[in-house]
């Protein structure tokens, strides 16, 4: 007999403090926004937290937390805040596909390379949606393919930027936070 885990107390503050995180820093540690022929953009290292959270806490937990924390940025800003329902699923899936692999067979986001494949797939899986989403818009608007991928050039370059940032923060300063929460006696806890 399997018994369901549920989702405890612990768990929304879990979500709430992390979500809370990501949106104080996607609010306050960027650049931008940057004007884009298909929307504003940003680099931001808020997409760190999102991956470490799913690192961390594993692909649910870390997932709502990524999904709220940027849907109440983009809600708070009028340059972002056409884009919160695709906010909220994309960033959700980003950092959920991060805590599933990183938590592959038991390791719990403790092993270094299953992060690294984790943060990879994760931001690989933002990207696809997000570009995926802006160019599709733009087609049933009228554009041509080739039109249309020529449009989100500047923000999809920015967007690799930000992966690139969040895999490097966030496969180096999880095992550091992983060390602090435990010390702090969270370690049965973390998944």
């Amino acid at each position: 007999m399997t018994t369901k885990r549920k989702f405890s107390t612990y768990d929304l503050v879990v979500v709430g403090v992390l979500a809370a995180l990501i949106f104080v820093c996607t609010m306050f540690i960027k650049i931008g926004p940057i004007p884009t022929p298909v929307g504003a953009t940003q680099i931001k290292v808020a997409n760190a937290l999102c991956l470490m959270g799913g690192m961390l806490f594993g692909g649910v937990r870390g997932g709502l937390a990524a999904g709220i924390g940027s849907m109440f940025f983009d809600l708070l800003n009028p340059a972002f805040v056409e884009s919160a329902p695709y906010t909220l699923v994309f960033f959700f899936l980003m950092a959920f596909v991060c805590g599933v692999v990183s938590h592959l067979g038991g390791r719990a986001g403790k092993d270094w390379r299953y992060n690294l494949l984790g943060a990879i797939a994760g931001q690989v899986t933002y990207l696809i949606l997000n570009f995926g989403k802006k160019i599709l818009l733009l087609v049933l608007a009228g554009s041509t393919f080739g039109a249309a991928a020529a449009a989100c050039a500047v923000s999809f370059a920015t967007s690799c930027i930000n992966a690139v940032i969040a895999v490097i923060l966030s496969v180096l300063l999880a095992p550091v936070l992983r060390s602090a929460l435990v010390r702090a006696g969270f370690a049965e806890k973390l998944w």
